[in-house]
């Protein structure tokens, strides 16, 4: 089992930025692989951007050249730096992990799930 906890969500003018975390613990595997995923008010969940540990990333195509996804692995710990934050980038983070392959921003694919932390972009 993997415990996921995420931090640093909040509310923001639009153009502003934020810093996600989201802190692993328990029995974390040697290949895992993490991400963010975003669910708005009424619309399915979907991928911002994930990496695994070898260095791979990918990004949705609407957070491309604004978001940048990190991974410390001496810390355990997932970030998102978030700039540049639009309106349409409102909703409830989610912290993701798994061990399997495939395509890094399937929701599908991922076992383990945060609680979630709210972002509200917003004049």
């Amino acid at each position: 089992q993997v415990q996921l906890v995420e931090s640093g969500g909040g509310s923001v003018q639009p153009g502003g930025s934020l810093r996600l975390s989201c802190a692993a613990s328990g029995s974390i595997p040697s290949s895992i692989r993490m991400g963010w995923f975003r669910q708005a008010p009424g619309k399915e969940r979907e991928g911002v951007a994930a990496i695994d540990i070898w260095g791979t990333i990918n990004y949705a195509d609407s957070v491309k050249g604004r978001f940048t996804i990190s991974l410390d692995n001496a810390k355990n710990t997932l970030y998102l730096q978030m700039n540049s934050l639009k309106p349409e980038g409102t909703g409830m983070y989610y912290c993701a992990a798994r061990s399997g392959p495939g395509y890094l921003l399937d929701v599908d694919s991922y076992t383990f799930w945060g609680q979630g932390t709210q972002v509200t972009v917003s004049s």
